[in-house]
């Protein structure tokens, strides 16, 4: 999470007013914006004026009266987003200026649990914090780059007691771990993740797997590097070439690596044909001819990336190691598969963050992958290598399980692929609390 610029501080609800999010005032402007949440949550930032209008039941022309246009909602919708992420940043700081006998793992997973519902009451918001702008509005743009901070610095602080107290170990970095687990929290707002699960309880198997871990025993990392699951990962990584060596005067491989940006920056639902031609200084008649249309487009630019991390996924799932063992090697594949690829990833993730995704899947095929770390864990669980506090089902685990493989990929840019790997090694294998 970028630091908000230096400026006015944004007016925050009441907080016995508003709990989790809700804005409901009652107004005719609020029913609007709850539409337009819900429409955008469900089929993206394509959502139209006359697609809000209709389902909230008033003329385009009377839905002008309370915005002038779609951005003016678009940026009504983060402005709420961030005020309640602000507020419940400084209820938590207030809290921890009183005396509290709660636990420090209490304290964490209540914080945690509050972005997360946050996170589910703004869907739209939330998928269009992901992206860059989708258009040039300036207002919107300046939102989305200076995202709030007040509530990672509430989970700062947080862990910082919990440090104090001795429940967090000593030798991670804490700034680090805020930023990780406010990331976490805040996909419990992506349906794909959460599925069928409240938020709550989800948050709840998230911060249990940072905090204490999967394995159940605490490895070290000299013992996973020597793992027949991580040299399988090493080995599956260094097949990856790089494929900038392509034709340079192939226009058709032109058009795929632009695309591959463009999908990669604003998302692909709100990427044209005639951006990528315009991107790719080629008519938009040349595009068609040379790649079909836009879902052909993303499926050639996906297959290799599908190909590449999804088989060092298997590879690794092959291997005779202990199931904690493989879910580090999984990770690590995952980290390299971010450095090395990073518009496939984002793409990867964009169409995780649609709810539900309407399109197939285009990079590593999801619910294969689902089923797999199901039959991983489920073998770990009974060969006592996992253990998971408070018993969730196998089906809840999974999906918790697949998103915390993934690590930010602010994160891996700032910090470099091993030291990304301790962090998860930390918040995945071994938990960032003292046993």
């Amino acid at each position: 999470m970028t630091p908000r610029a230096r400026g006015a501080r944004r007016t925050l609800p009441d907080p016995a007013n508003s709990r989790g999010g809700a804005y409901d005032d009652g107004t005719r402007r609020t029913e609007i914006l709850q539409t337009a949440a819900t429409l955008i949550a469900s089929s993206g930032l394509r959502t139209s004026l006359q697609e809000i209008a209709d389902a909230a039941g008033i003329l385009p022309g009377s839905l002008y009266h309370h915005f002038e246009s779609k951005e003016a909602i678009l940026v009504e919708l983060v402005r709420r987003y961030y005020a309640d992420l602000d507020r419940i940043g400084e209820i938590a700081h207030e809290k921890l200026d009183k005396s509290d006998s709660r636990s420090a793992a209490d304290k964490i997973v209540e914080l945690g649990s509050a972005i997360a519902r946050c996170a589910v009451e703004h869907r739209a918001a939330l998928q269009m914090s992901f992206y860059e702008a989708p258009n040039a509005n300036p207002e919107l743009v300046e939102l989305l780059q200076n995202p709030p901070t007040a509530v990672q610095q509430a989970m700062l602080q947080t862990l910082r007691a919990g440090r104090w107290s001795g429940f967090i170990r000593s030798d991670i970095d804490l700034p680090t771990l805020a930023d990780r687990i406010c990331q976490t929290m805040m996909h419990v707002g992506l349906d794909i993740i959460r599925h069928t699960a409240g938020a709550d309880e989800t948050a709840i198997v998230l911060c249990h797997i940072m905090l204490y871990g999967l394995a159940s025993r605490p490895l070290s990392d000299e013992e996973l590097d020597r793992s027949s699951a991580f040299a399988t990962a090493e080995a599956a990584i260094k097949t990856w070439a790089d494929e900038s060596d392509a034709d340079a005067n192939d226009k058709a491989a032109h058009v795929r690596a632009v695309a591959r940006a463009e999908f990669g920056r604003k998302g692909y639902e709100v990427t044209t044909i005639r951006d990528i031609a315009s991107a790719a200084g080629l008519g938009t008649g040349t595009v068609y001819r040379l790649i079909g249309s836009k879902d052909e487009l993303l499926g050639s630019i996906m297959e290799s990336f599908g190909v590449k991390a999804g088989g060092g996924f298997a590879s690794v799932l092959r291997t005779d190691a202990t199931a904690a063992e493989k879910l580090d090697a999984l990770s690590w594949v995952n980290i390299n598969a971010l450095d090395q690829f990073p518009d496939e990833w984002k793409i990867q993730l964009a169409w995780m963050r649609q709810s539900p995704p309407d399109t197939p899947n285009p990079g590593l095929a999801f619910t294969m992958r689902l089923r797999q770390l199901k039959t991983l864990l489920s073998e770990g669980i009974q060969a006592g290598d996992i253990r998971i506090e408070g018993a969730p089902s196998l089906a809840m685990l999974s999906r918790c399980v697949m998103d915390i493989l993934w690590m930010p990929e602010n994160i891996v840019r700032a910090q470099g692929t091993r030291a990304a790997l301790i962090i998860s090694r930390d918040t995945v294998v071994r938990g960032a609390a003292n046993r």
